[in-house]
């Protein structure tokens, strides 16, 4: 118990030897000089390899397990060695009667009221369950009787040690117990200021004090002891770590947290396609729980398909086809009732009329009747230039329709006709379909009082982007066929993203999806179109990604576009392959440590019980970003598999960007689903987070998770750092500079040229901070992945001398804290100190180079709209601040 030896590669054994009391820190990860520089180290897993640093000179012992389980058994128990030395069994062998045992004989007696000094199976099993509520009977059964038979003992009887030795087993998470040991100062629990420790440095939990973490342990701490001494057990740690608190979803984004004051074609909204079926699309049936279902969900646009009813009723249902029909003044009342259930911001009713002059209308005097002074009907103030914002149109109902041209002086005139079920009744029986606007265009009678209804959501026909940029006015509102917007978005991607940021676009499925499948929303969400109409009655990927979407701002049915699609001097293209100008790519690690409580996939019986799960993880967003990588397969364990291995992506636009986590059964027959959870790049929480898997449907699924890792850094560049070292060097990936884009208007062009070689330092400043960023948490010992406050609390243990002495000390009187050599010390924390102080002095050379950068645009926009295009007054336009 007091050195660590090792078979040498040489002969002489005693050089194969460390010290326990020389070791100072065991260091997880391939993060020493060693593991860097060898040339097989990107073969080696990040989550198999740790390194023994030692010696005053900071030596290190680099080692690579099997498996990431023998690795952290091999770091924990050093770690144990470290802090106990030769006393570290005694402390293993009275741990026994540690709090946590108290407390679990504590529970053994509340069931045992007679003191017989035995339960029974049952009790004890629905005890464990109630501790436990994920873990099946069967299970926590088999555990007990497996016990007894080990023992040849006859009889049902659980006694105290049978109880605890049980729950033991099948209440310690081994992933959360090696966590726990590596911040806790005892390795027994954490105590306020570890706890503080992890909260701070981990979860990223600021202006973190002893008193928030003892309200942690005081709502999670099982124990009466632990919560009167303010100790959290494995257990209180466990149940803090499931619940929501440590959600991967960040809670801020569970309310409505964006600006709603921007126009209405700013925002992408939760949007629903022949919300009426609730089935296939040709002979399915019609009903109003459709409309509930969705608005429920937060949709903000609903559709209605209207024709000539019996009884002078208009009905609803999709036109040439099957499917059954619901009366319109019912739907109307639906639509009354849950209007704003989910959500206060306007609803948009898509109005397809088909009815003739006569139930047209009906269909006035209902919504007038039913709907009242929710309906929108104030006409579009010709001198504006956009939309209304959400905020001003809370609570009302905006009509989607088509309307009479305003020299039309009759009561009824005569207006194009927008017929989708005529389209796909065409495409029936079609095989090869070439032209998505082959319909011919059509025209009906349309009554001036229902025309009167539509103000700010005019529907008209999409010619061209010039054409619609010089005459389309901005109440006027298009609706594409999937078919056309998907080749818009490919050959016209910059055209496309410029003209939704002045108009609406709605986009509606192919006619050719008979069976209610749905497009992917992302395809047109890349190109800034706000109306993205869902099947919401079919499940799957595509719903997945609408729905967790929409999570982002409250559920509330509207999500605010980047900054980079809304700003008029901004250009994007949406099918960029590479880095997106003025927007500072994210690197996401994502390490999956473990799942629990996997269901069996529904329907599924070939392997009885039997789950092998894996895990996929998926990006979505611009073709940049797309990506998915997966985990290997853990074979007939779905209760508690474990993973334990990591990911790295590259996120070009963050705020288009989705992450989904999916489970699946591993099967010869054919991969199931067992359930998945998605959720925009801007709600992920970092640090150590549970995901809360949902099913096929989109229902939770009861004590289904993942244990994951999260860390975002933002080193430009696309990657790690170059690996040092000859074996391995490799050329220096040239700098991407950020630029001007060109406009070709020479007055404009030579005043920003001005602006180049600011820009460029910039980046050559930023380029060179980040590199000393790395180069720091090399030096303590860290990854990329690591944050500051990690970076400190990995050093601080060296800046103490061998008799508690300062060796460093930080100076916090500067704006900038500043370390500060203590006499002689070790020439590793020398080089720490010097890059440290590099790290600060180009953070410094940054900030005041991005303020000389700023103030030099904004005094070009000025001057390029004052001298070239004579405006006067003027003010700063947002497209810099990214920038900044």
């Amino acid at each position: 118990m007091q050195s660590l030896r090792w078979e040498p590669s040489k002969k002489d054994s005693e050089k194969a030897k460390i010290d326990i009391k020389s070791i100072k820190e065991v260091r997880t990860g391939k993060n020493t000089d060693i593991f860097r520089s060898n040339g097989i180290s990107e073969q080696i897993s990040e989550d198999c390899a740790f390194s023994i640093i030692y010696g005053e000179n900071y030596e290190s012992l680099d080692l690579v397990a099997n498996s990431a389980d023998i690795a952290n058994i091999w770091v924990t128990g050093l770690r144990y060695l470290i802090s106990y030395g030769k006393h570290t069994l005694d402390m293993l062998e009275s741990s026994q009667d540690n709090m946590r045992t108290s407390w679990v004989s504590q529970m053994f007696r509340e069931i045992d009221v007679d003191s017989i000094g035995h339960i029974t199976l049952c009790n004890a099993v629905q005890c464990i369950r109630n501790l436990n509520p994920g873990l099946k009977t069967s299970k926590i059964e088999l555990k007990f009787k497996e016990l007894h038979k080990s023992k040849d003992k006859a009889g049902t009887e659980v006694t105290k040690e049978e109880f605890i030795e049980v729950f033991h087993e099948l209440c310690t998470r081994p992933e959360i117990y090696f966590l726990l040991v590596q911040f806790s100062s005892n390795k027994e629990f954490l105590d306020t200021k570890d706890l503080m420790m992890f909260l701070e440095a981990e979860q990223g939990v600021a202006h973190i004090n002893e008193e928030i973490s003892l309200e942690i342990i005081h709502k999670y701490e099982p124990s009466k002891e632990g919560q009167e001494k303010g100790w959290l057990s494995i257990d209180g740690f466990t149940n803090y770590l499931m619940s929501p608190d440590c959600y991967i979803f960040d809670p801020e984004h569970k309310k409505v947290c964006q600006d709603m004051k921007q126009p209405l074609s700013h925002y992408f909204i939760n949007s629903s396609h022949n919300t009426y079926l609730i089935e296939d699309q040709f002979r399915g049936p019609s009903d109003i729980t459709g409309y509930i279902r969705a608005l429920k969900m937060g949709c903000r646009s609903v559709e209605l398909d209207v024709w000539d009813g019996p009884d002078n009723e208009p009905v609803i249902y999709t036109g040439h086809t099957m499917t059954s029909q619901i009366v319109f003044r019912s739907v109307i009342d639906i639509i009354n009732k849950y209007a704003f259930f989910a959500s206060e911001y306007p609803l948009i009713l898509c109005l397809e009329n088909h009815c003739s002059i006569k139930q047209q209308k009906v269909m006035v005097q209902h919504m007038k009747k039913i709907l009242g002074d929710k309906l929108y009907t104030t006409s579009p103030n010709v001198e504006e230039s956009y939309l209304p914002s959400p905020d001003v149109l809370k609570g009302r109902i905006l009509i989607k329709a088509k309307k009479l041209s305003s020299n039309c002086s009759g009561v009824e005139g005569d207006v194009t006709d927008e017929d989708e079920g005529a389209e796909m009744s065409q495409r029936m029986g079609k095989e090869n379909v070439e032209q998505p606007n082959s319909v011919p265009v059509k025209r009906f009678q349309l009554c001036k009082e229902l025309s009167e209804l539509v103000s700010i959501c005019k529907s008209v026909q999409f010619k061209e982007f010039q054409v619609s940029f010089q005459v389309q006015k901005y109440w006027e509102v298009c609706s594409f066929n999937e078919v056309l917007a998907s080749k818009y978005a490919n050959e016209n991607p910059g055209d496309f993203v410029n003209y939704n940021k002045r108009f609406l676009a709605r986009v509606f499925p192919s006619p050719m999806r008979i069976d209610s499948s749905n497009m992917n929303p992302q395809d047109f969400w890349k190109c800034g179109c706000q109306i993205v109409a869902m099947n919401f009655q079919t499940p799957g990927l595509m719903m997945d990604l609408n729905i967790g979407w929409f999570r982002q701002n409250g559920n509330c049915g509207y999500v605010l576009r980047p900054a980079i699609m809304r700003e008029e001097v901004s250009f994007f293209s949406a099918n960029t392959k590479d880095s997106v100008p003025g927007v500072s790519p994210q690197l996401l690690h994502i390490k999956i440590i473990s799942g629990q409580n996997f269901p069996k996939p529904k329907g599924s019986g070939a392997k009885g019980d039997v789950v092998d799960p894996y895990v996929y993880v998926e990006i979505h967003g611009i073709p940049a970003d797309c990506a998915e990588q997966r985990t290997k397969t853990v074979n007939q364990n779905g209760d508690a598999p474990i993973f334990d291995e990591s990911f790295e992506f590259q996120i070009n636009l963050p705020e288009l960007a989705m992450v989904r986590f999916v489970v699946l059964d591993d099967d010869y027959i054919g991969d199931e689903f067992i359930g998945q959870y998605t959720i925009p790049f801007e709600c992920l929480q970092t640090g150590y987070r549970h995901v809360p898997l949902q099913s096929l449907t989109g229902e939770v699924l009861a004590h289904a998770s993942l244990f994951v890792h999260v860390a975002i850094t933002n080193r430009r560049g696309g990657g790690k750092p170059h690996k040092r070292g000859l074996s391995v060097r490799k050329g220096k990936k040239s700098r991407e500079y950020a630029s001007l884009r060109t406009l070709w208007i020479k007055t404009v062009d030579e005043v920003f040229k001005n602006a180049h070689p600011l820009i460029r330092d910039a980046t050559d400043l930023r380029e060179n901070m980040q590199n000393a960023v790395v180069l720091f948490k090399e030096l303590c010992g860290l990854s990329s992945v690591a944050n500051l406050m990690q970076c400190m609390v990995a050093v601080s243990p060296r800046f103490l001398g061998p008799d508690n002495t300062p060796l460093v000390v930080l100076n916090l009187s500067e704006p900038y804290p500043t370390m500060e050599l203590q006499g002689i010390v070790p020439e590793v924390l020398k080089k720490i100190v010097t890059t440290y102080d590099m790290m600060i002095q180009s953070l410094k050379a940054l900030i005041e180079n991005a303020d000389a950068v700023y103030e030099k645009i904004v005094h070009c926009q000025k001057a390029v709209f004052r001298d070239t295009f004579r405006i006067p007054g003027f003010a700063p336009n947002h497209s810099v601040q990214p920038f900044k």
